[in-house]
């Protein structure tokens, strides 16, 4: 990989220790991408925010280098482990808390935007097309690559803190074109955002690195969120192409089997002891749509709704805050279904969820059963 002078002398450690951390661990990313060079972004989102994700050693590590590392671009951040105005709630861990909290200091300290969304692309302003980023959560880095014309590869935790702090990544693999060599034709009728969902999860496993789909009609953006959550959790691949592709890609349907196949993997139960919805978090077109679904109907069981703080803050000035938890909903800030300490196989044996990204975490990390549901059947299901 070709490295300017300044890139040499910072790899070698003349220009202190925290670059020569970063450097290597692009030029070790680079090399193995087969990256050219090293390109600028101006956009970084890290992920290895969650205490429950990275333990001792990710905070102790953060903690170490946020006394002298500063980010050099925009960076903001992925969900944490719980909202901190509620926390007094929730039976958590005092320890969970302090490294949590310790987490947060250390991102804040570094410069990051305390953003805690895994939905940068719906409460930032989006750049200019191909424009170069380095995102890390997995449903950003599609959703950028797909709806939001910019360029990112499917960065890990380390590579999109290193390129927050260089301002730089390895221009490589979906940095520059791609050729999918797969079309997904989409043979569903009447989809819903749990159809796009199992779509993209399908997706994830048949493409590589991006995938043509075609057949597609307009989309709102739960199903777009829904689509990019589903195959960001089932494979590497991170960039949907729209249209047929080329004439020599191989074609696969999507149809009522395959479907019925990605279903019957992530639902495992009849039935939910709560609900929750945010996976990816909501934005606020779909928390005045779950306010208008539910026309002064309640829950009849406990429904944890996730969203950003500043999607929340939003909410409250319009009144749907209020709606919300006169239907008895628990509003939360700045966490997620996935990974959430807020949910424990010790308290709850199954969740409904209309999230197949949700539902993936749910059943292989928080190891509780789902019940799988689009949004509108929860609430004709679970509130009177």
């Amino acid at each position: 990989m070709e490295l300017t002078k300044d890139e040499e002398s910072a790899l070698k450690g003349e220009q202190g220790e925290i670059l020569e951390m970063a450097y290597r661990i692009l030029v070790a990313t680079g090399e193995a991408t087969d990256a050219e060079k090293l390109i600028p972004i101006e956009w970084a989102h890290l992920s290895g925010v969650n205490y429950n994700t990275i333990g001792n050693a990710g905070e102790e590590f953060l903690s170490s280098i946020s006394k002298n590392a500063r980010v050099k671009v925009k960076t903001t951040l992925n969900p944490m482990g719980f909202d901190i105005d509620n926390v007094k709630n929730y039976d958590l861990d005092k320890n969970f808390i302090s490294k949590q909290l310790s987490i947060r200091n250390s991102y804040e300290t570094m410069g990051v935007i305390p953003s805690f969304s895994c939905i940068p692309y719906e409460i930032f302003d989006i750049p200019k097309d191909g424009t170069q980023v380095a995102f890390a959560e997995s449903n950003a880095a599609i959703h950028t690559n797909s709806f939001d014309n910019l360029k990112t590869n499917k960065e890990s935790a380390f590579s999109a803190l290193a390129s927050a702090i260089v301002g730089k990544s390895p221009y490589s693999s979906l940095r520059k074109e791609d050729s999918p060599n797969i079309t997904i034709r989409m043979k569903v009728d009447n989809p819903n955002e749990l159809t796009y969902g199992m779509l993209g999860f399908f997706a994830g496993k048949v493409g590589d690195t991006s995938v043509n789909i075609s057949g597609l009609g307009e989309m709102d953006k739960r199903q777009t969120k829904a689509m990019c959550g589903g195959m960001g959790t089932s494979g590497t691949c991170a960039k949907f192409n729209f249209g047929e592709g080329e004439s020599d890609c191989e074609k696969i349907d999507f149809d009522e089997k395959e479907m019925q196949t990605v279903h019957d993997e992530l639902n495992t139960a009849e039935k939910g002891d709560i609900i929750t919805l945010g996976s990816p978090q909501l934005g606020l077109d779909e928390i005045s749509d779950l306010t208008a679904k539910l026309k002064g109907r309640s829950f009849q069981k406990r429904c944890m709704v996730f969203m950003p703080r500043t999607v929340k803050e939003q909410s409250t000035k319009i009144g749907y805050i209020a709606e919300l938890e006169r239907a008895g909903c628990e509003i939360l800030a700045d966490c997620c279904t996935c990974l959430s300490p807020l949910i424990s196989k010790d308290s709850v044996d199954a969740v409904t969820t209309n999230s197949i990204k949700g539902a993936f975490y749910l059943k292989n990390s928080n190891e509780v059963d789902v019940n799988l549901k689009p949004l509108l059947q929860i609430v004709e299901d679970e509130t009177r």
